[in-house]
């Protein structure tokens, strides 16, 4: 390397002007290899090198990286496209979920107050039903009692009675022991009256109603047939004596055949004016006088009669059933022939009725009912 001239030292004097300069030539600048030998700008230049490249892999990594940024905003913003629109229904659903949460609120505030209503119905029905129940079988047994007094519905008093004891049983309270007592009572006395055998009292009285147009009236009596006339029968020959001969029969002579003749024919008028005229004792001659609409309403009358003594049998009304009975067999030994099997066996049957006694005194439900009332009152 060429050598840098020696400058000249501050403070030095000048050299004179007399003597001329010598020739001092440029200097050359180094070269590009003589460059790169020297260390330090080998260095530089390795360093540039690789600052271009880190930047070159640094811009790569960049153009990269904002391509998948790029890529990345663009899925984000088809996610935020796709999540507004899932917001948006899910707001739509929110809206229609508050509706039907409201709707839900309303119908179950109004089940509350339902609910409430029927608790509190509930405790009031719990309050009164024991109240309600007596009440029932209060009304009950005063029907049947009514019913035992007035109709001697003995049959429909002891169902009374037990549908009233089933209740109060199904209830287990302590408290009904003492009504359910009173019950058993009654029961036990209607239990002990006497029984009466009305079906068949009143079939009696069916039979009788149903022969009343069978039977024969006084006035509808008609004349016998004349009978047949008797044969004559000939004399009984008179016994042959043993010990004399056998003597002919004369012939009847002429007045004893006129005689036979007349004596037959006295008869057999006799028995026809017999046939005409009848001789009778009648204690009510207005009754072979009746007409056949006369005749066809003592029927009438009789059949009402007798229905008037099945109501008052079934009714339990004894003076009246014996005051239609004694009409009935008036009327039938009044205007009915009282000789006929018919009317006998009619006459009979009505006695055997007659005969039943009916007024039987019926107890009354008065334990039951004043048991009832006294737990009521308290």
């Amino acid at each position: 390397m060429n050598e840098l001239p020696n400058l000249p030292e501050q403070g030095a004097q000048p050299a004179p002007a007399s003597q001329p300069a010598p020739y001092v030539a440029p200097p050359r600048r180094p070269g590009l290899f003589e460059t790169l030998r020297q260390p330090l700008p080998l260095a530089v230049t390795v360093l540039a090198v690789l600052l271009a490249a880190q930047a070159w892999s640094t811009h790569s990594r960049i153009n990269s990286m904002r391509a998948d940024v790029a890529r990345m905003l663009q899925k984000d913003q088809q996610l935020a496209s796709e999540t507004s629109a899932q917001a948006r229904d899910v707001a739509e659903q929110v809206k229609q979920m508050q509706v039907k949460v409201g709707v839900l609120e309303t119908r179950q505030q109004e089940a509350q107050s339902q609910q409430a209503a029927l608790e509190q119905l509930y405790q009031d029905l719990s309050k009164n039903r024991d109240e309600w129940a007596l009440s029932e079988i209060e009304q009950v047994l005063s029907t049947a009692s009514q019913q035992l007094q007035l109709a001697g519905n003995v049959q429909g008093a002891l169902i009374a009675l037990g549908n009233a004891d089933r209740s109060l049983s199904s209830s287990d309270k302590p408290q009904f022991i003492t009504i359910r007592r009173a019950i058993a009572r009654d029961i036990e006395k209607l239990k002990a009256l006497p029984s009466v055998d009305l079906n068949g009292v009143a079939l009696r009285l069916d039979n009788v109603i149903a022969d009343v147009d069978t039977l024969p009236l006084l006035s509808d009596e008609k004349p016998a047939l004349p009978a047949a006339p008797a044969p004559l029968l000939p004399k009984p020959k008179a016994k042959a004596k043993p010990s004399h001969p056998a003597v002919k029969p004369e012939p009847p002579t002429l007045a004893e055949r006129a005689g036979d003749t007349w004596r037959a024919l006295s008869a057999e008028m006799w028995d026809d004016i017999r046939q005409l005229i009848r001789v009778r004792t009648v204690d009510t001659p207005e009754a072979l006088m009746l007409s056949p609409s006369e005749s066809y309403f003592v029927r009438e009358n009789l059949k009402l009669r007798l229905l008037n003594a099945r109501l008052a049998l079934l009714s339990r009304n004894e003076t009246a059933f014996r005051d239609d009975l004694g009409t009935a067999q008036n009327m039938l030994l009044k205007y009915f022939d009282a000789r006929a099997r018919a009317t006998q066996g009619a006459l009979a049957a009505l006695r055997q009725v007659q005969a039943n006694n009916v007024a039987i005194e019926m107890p009354t439900l008065a334990d039951s009912l004043n048991a009832v009332r006294n737990y009521k009152a308290k």
